[in-house]
């Protein structure tokens, strides 16, 4: 009699959004169905957790209650499999995986679609920071030979080991005295006459690996001001038409082209527009009520139901040169020439990052735009990995090859999307990058830190990779330097990276130990990672 197959149970975490989740379950069910085979030619079968619904049309996990009746279905000391295609909210499954005992392995398929990488990076770091055990492992097809040894790995030992030599403490690398210098100064400025947080609404699309514990802020001089999205709603039917004109106008006369129709729940309209230019006057005043030093808007979800999307807004936000604002006595231009800081999504790592990287770059003459990306998806190209960082929102002009002559401005996607408004779509400029992400484990800061550079695709491979994901978004093809495509994943904790631009590669190594310096300075544990040039 042949042996029976061993079972592993299987579960599947889903956006909050009815329309997201019917549109990617496909991927969903191909996903799971190649995995299923995988396991089944090592002698495993799949048990999935939780049905189809025949209702919802979907079989996804799509709220934290429904994950925490589930999870009480779940025998607690089997192995379980969080298997991923799709975007999906990570407090959905954290209450049922915090307690469960058994081997947790966090899938995801190799595609831009939805993607499903995204969404388990973003559940892997609220993992960590949940201090819950955890494996991770990824695939194209699932027939890979690095899939296939490491699936075999997790399912004899209950856990898998990956090549983590590219991350190096700090206290190991040698750190240029000058850079030392700036970094440490610019920590005991920061410390001294500390910085404010605006946070419009906590803990954006159940990214609990965004939200940073007070007291490890606190460490680092910086505090949160907790605004309301309802407020900021309010504020924005307060400013005038005659504002929100010449916002617009502002932008038409930079070059930047808006890609209008007249149909709202399909095309980006005028009126669409007007909302997000009335929004950035109403952010930057906010913001200066408040004495904030950055901000950061949830946009998702709450105020997709009552006003366009914000991301155009982070985008103007987050550039030096962008439309004046004046305050509410008309006496004073808001931050005039500068940016004032925007973390998309509201992620507060992304939020403390950017402030850092701020101080820096102004510090050492440097550009001081950045923003954070998804870590979307990639393909070798040229003989580099290239990858596709590619964000809704915050992406700077500056950062786009023409500048606000290269920016674009689509209607957002409807499945995300219901109220429309422009995007902020740009091809970024070839260039060298510093990328990093801040992060929490057991309770406190980290920092992995590295250097790259953005690469000139041709125009029908960067096209290629646009349709391939969102072609309404900004993209950034980037090549992470002595950093292999299962290196970043197995170490990143997050769906989201920070980059910046350097004028050159000596003032980007520059900007890397100045800023890991002034990380350190405020507490901050850092790894630096990979090569200071390819």
């Amino acid at each position: 009699m042949p042996a029976q197959p061993k079972i592993v149970q299987l579960v599947a975490s889903g956006d909050l959004r009815l329309s997201a989740n019917q549109t990617c379950w496909p991927a969903q069910a191909a996903m799971e169905k190649a995995l299923a085979a995988a396991l089944k030619a090592e002698g495993w079968k799949i048990k999935r957790a939780h049905a189809v619904d025949p209702v919802k049309k979907h079989g996804f996990i799509d709220s934290q209650r429904m994950g925490i009746e589930v999870f009480r279905g779940i025998d607690s000391d089997a192995p379980l499999i969080v298997a991923e295609a799709v975007w999906q909210y990570s407090h959905h499954l954290l209450a049922g995986l915090t307690t469960h005992r058994g081997p947790i392995l966090t899938v995801a398929n190799w595609s831009g679609q939805w993607p499903g990488l995204v969404g388990m990076l973003n559940l892997n770091g609220s993992l960590t920071k949940a201090g819950v055990k955890y494996s991770t492992l990824w695939s194209e097809d699932f027939t890979d030979a690095f899939f296939k040894t490491k699936l075999k790995q997790w399912l004899k030992t209950g856990r898998i080991t990956h090549d983590l030599s590219h991350a190096r403490k700090l206290e190991k690398v040698k750190v240029p005295a000058k850079a030392a210098d700036v970094g440490k100064k610019l920590a005991a400025t920061l410390r001294a006459e500390k910085a404010i947080m605006g946070i419009f609404d906590e803990g954006c699309m159940g990214m609990y690996n965004a939200i940073i514990p007070d007291h490890a802020l606190h460490a680092c001089g910086v505090f949160k001001e907790r605004l309301s999205q309802s407020a900021l709603y309010h504020e924005t039917l307060q400013v005038s038409d005659a504002d929100a004109q010449a916002i617009h106008t502002w932008l038409e006369k930079k070059g930047m082209t808006l890609h209008l129709g007249k149909d709202h729940a399909t095309e980006l309209t005028r009126e669409q527009v007007r909302l997000q230019c009335k929004m950035y006057a109403a952010a930057l005043r906010i913001a200066d009520d408040f004495g904030c030093n950055s901000i950061g808007i949830q946009y998702q979800q709450g105020l997709k139901d009552l006003l366009p999307a914000s991301d155009l807004v982070e985008g103007m936000l987050n550039n030096s040169d962008r439309p004046p604002v004046k305050s509410r006595d008309g006496r004073r231009t808001l931050w005039a020439g500068q940016p004032l800081l925007h973390f998309n999504e509201v992620d507060e790592c992304a939020g403390l990052d950017g402030m850092l990287t701020q101080r820096v770059h102004r510090a050492l003459q440097q550009p001081v735009e950045n923003t954070l990306h998804d870590v979307r998806w990639g393909e070798t190209f040229g003989g580099d990995y290239v990858w596709v960082f590619l964000i809704s929102g915050a992406a700077p002009p500056a950062h786009f090859v023409g500048g606000w002559k290269g920016a674009e401005g689509f209607r957002q996607p409807a499945m995300y999307f219901p109220n429309g408004g422009s995007t902020l779509r740009g091809n970024s400029k070839p260039g060298e990058i510093i990328w990093s992400r801040i992060y929490v484990q057991n309770e406190s800061l980290h920092m992995d830190i590295g250097r790259g550079c953005v690469v000139a695709l041709p125009p029908e491979e960067t096209e290629r990779r646009w349709q391939l994901t969102t072609p309404q978004w900004p993209i950034m093809s980037a090549v992470t330097y002595g950093v292999s495509r299962d290196q970043f994943m197995a170490k990143h904790q997050a769906n989201h990276v920070q980059v910046a631009y350097a004028n050159d590669a000596k003032s980007a190594n520059d900007c890397l130990f100045a800023k890991a310096a002034m990380a350190r300075a405020l507490g901050i544990q850092v790894n630096v990672c990979g090569a200071l040039s390819r």
